[in-house]
């Protein structure tokens, strides 16, 4: 069976079944809100068929700091119609937003946020402070910053959307920020997940690497980035894992922005560590480490992992990939467990039959 006769046949079966659950049984009221979201993106899904991207920019306002916010879904939201579930992305170090909606021509598709919204997501990102479109400061942009401009972006996203909650997805020390959100606001967060994560930096090279630095981002807000340095972070665990022409792209979109950007997230990731409390996020979680990812031992992430509270949680490791795991070669299979598990159907309360 081919991918796409696969997926049309899960989404058939989703319209299908979606009036004999909601008639035939009674959910929870956990379970009921995660099966009407269920049947919002399948539905979402096959109302988009004839409908285009559809995008637009919005400010979040923290203090004086303007967060630049950009927004992706299939065809404009329109009064009376269902909601489509949320999908927040969040940036790493060295990136900005930028990075989520990327072109690379003749490459195949890179855009998370495309990806995701032709699956029947609302799709929504931000820049921190100090990246990308968002004010430029005289601070560093540290995790716990993050965590403010995410706490800023909350009320624009729900104003606009409807949702309540939404899904999270961080990558590298995005995934820090993401996390540490969690653990601040767990009522905002449906699933999480957490994708070249790192949890102690324990046995890390390039932690052990980036930590040589240690002196000049505690002296110094800014760091230089320039082409060589946004080449790195495709060839510096396993050279082979991602097309050299998605590294080009990724700095051609970056570096309109300038060459440096905040230390914040680097000193955290070398001095912090750890920063996310796994007893203290209360979401189903799902981590994905690269086979060949440097910024973390698969042992750092499995302690990580045993200590999480929920069942609902999954951890995989996926071959030929490394620390890009959004612009590695074998991109389509980090979308494909990303999406099941945003997909995952609701837990039924015991006794209840399918």
């Amino acid at each position: 069976m081919s991918f796409t006769k696969s997926r049309s046949s899960r989404r058939n079966f989703l319209l299908g079944a979606a009036p004999a659950v909601a008639g035939g049984l009674a959910l929870s009221g956990i379970a009921r809100g995660a099966f009407e979201q269920t049947a919002s993106s399948a539905m979402g899904k096959a109302g988009a068929a004839n409908e285009k991207i559809w995008s637009n920019e919005y400010w979040a306002q923290k203090g004086d700091v303007k967060l630049y916010m950009f927004r992706k879904r299939m065809g404009a939201p329109q009064a009376g119609k269902a909601a489509l579930p949320v999908l927040f992305l969040v940036h790493g170090s060295s990136i900005s937003s930028t990075s989520f909606d990327l072109t690379v021509p003749g490459r195949g598709e890179y855009s998370l946020m495309d990806t995701f919204a032709r699956d029947g997501f609302d799709v929504w990102t931000m820049d921190f402070e100090g990246y990308g479109k968002s004010s430029r400061t005289e601070g560093n942009s540290n995790i716990a910053d993050g965590v403010e401009d995410l706490k800023a972006a909350i009320p624009v996203v729900a104003r606009e959307t409807g949702q309540q909650r939404f899904h999270v997805f961080g990558e590298s020390s995005g995934a820090l920020r993401a996390g540490a959100f969690a653990m601040a606001h767990p009522e905002v967060i449906d699933r999480l997940v957490l994708a070249a994560f790192t949890y102690t930096g324990e046995g890390s090279p390039t932690l052990t690497d980036r930590a040589k630095q240690v002196e000049f981002y505690r002296t110094h807000n800014r760091r230089p980035r320039d082409r060589d340095m946004i080449r790195s972070i495709f060839t510096r665990d396993k050279p082979g894992t991602s097309d050299p022409a998605a590294g080009e792209a990724l700095a051609d979109a970056e570096l309109k922005f300038g060459n440096d950007i905040p230390t914040g997230t680097y000193l955290d990731m070398t001095t912090n560590l750890p920063i996310v409390d796994p007893l203290k996020v209360h979401s189903p979680v799902l981590i994905v480490r690269g086979e060949f990812d440097g910024i973390a031992t698969e042992v750092d992430l499995i302690n990580f992992y045993r200590k999480l509270p929920y069942a609902d949680r999954q951890f995989v490791i996926l071959p030929g990939a490394a620390h890009a795991l959004s612009w590695g070669i074998n991109r389509q299979q980090f979308w494909h467990v990303m999406r099941a598990f945003l997909e995952m159907p609701p837990r039924l309360d015991g006794g209840q039959a399918g």
